[in-house]
């Protein structure tokens, strides 16, 4: 039995339209480079956000600590100004979701490569209540090892009083969070089509399920696929 269910937000909760990987590539290119969204989304979907600066200078070979933090504390100044000045919503059906898992008893965690000043102030700018539409938030500045190491899933257990893996779902839009649902044990590592990587990309991570909507997840917690 589902008792707890963990999602990614850029991409999966939050509609965002990847903005913080087109800042991401901004950032980066400002330094010199000519990376792609593509490139971007790729290399860096879902991890904690200075190691996915990293990883995609390593496109390039490039293995520069300093460089990255650099480009890192840069990235974090657009973003806020992004984030300040740009649309931010839900994904469709998020807090409907929310509330029905909730009403079943599940208990709904947001997880996120974001620091937690960033993914707090996207959850107050969507509205979203900690204790009414959700209960509990896990970023990437909690942990010492962020995805696709699954500290900040075991962190959601943790807090939730969950125990056991196989009483954990996990969704996510990239590649990265397939892993780490995989990694955390959990029954369900599930990947949506509404965020970074497509069909084919989380495909190749082997999900338990793909799909295209939030509310397609109610079937697969009520056991009917």
């Amino acid at each position: 039995m589902i008792q707890l269910a963990v999602f990614d937000m850029a991409g999966t909760t939050v509609n965002e339209d990847n903005l913080v990987y087109k800042t991401l590539r901004e950032a980066i290119n400002e330094a010199g480079y000519q990376f792609t969204l593509d490139q971007v989304l790729a290399a860096g979907a879902g991890q904690e956000k200075l190691q996915a600066i990293k990883s995609v200078l390593a496109l390039e070979g490039v293995q520069d600590d300093a460089l990255a933090a650099s480009i890192f504390q840069k990235f974090l100044v657009m973003l806020d100004v992004a984030y300040s000045t740009q649309p931010i919503t839900e994904q469709v059906n998020a807090t409907v979701l929310f509330h029905k898992l909730r009403e079943q008893g599940i208990k709904v965690v947001m997880n996120t490569g974001y620091n937690r000043p960033t993914a707090e102030a996207l959850i107050q700018k969507i509205g979203w209540r900690q204790g009414v539409d959700f209960d509990g938030l896990v970023t990437a500045s909690d942990v010492a090892q962020n995805r696709p190491q699954p500290d900040m899933i075991l962190r959601a257990m943790q807090q939730q009083g969950i125990a056991d893996g196989k009483s954990v779902l996990k969704v996510g839009d990239s590649i990265i969070d397939i892993e780490e649902g995989r990694n955390a044990g959990c029954r369900y590592s599930i990947g949506i089509t509404t965020g970074a990587h497509t069909y084919d990309q989380l495909h190749s991570a082997g999900p338990d399920f793909i799909i295209d909507n939030l509310i397609e997840l109610l079937p697969i917690v009520r056991g009917e696929l």
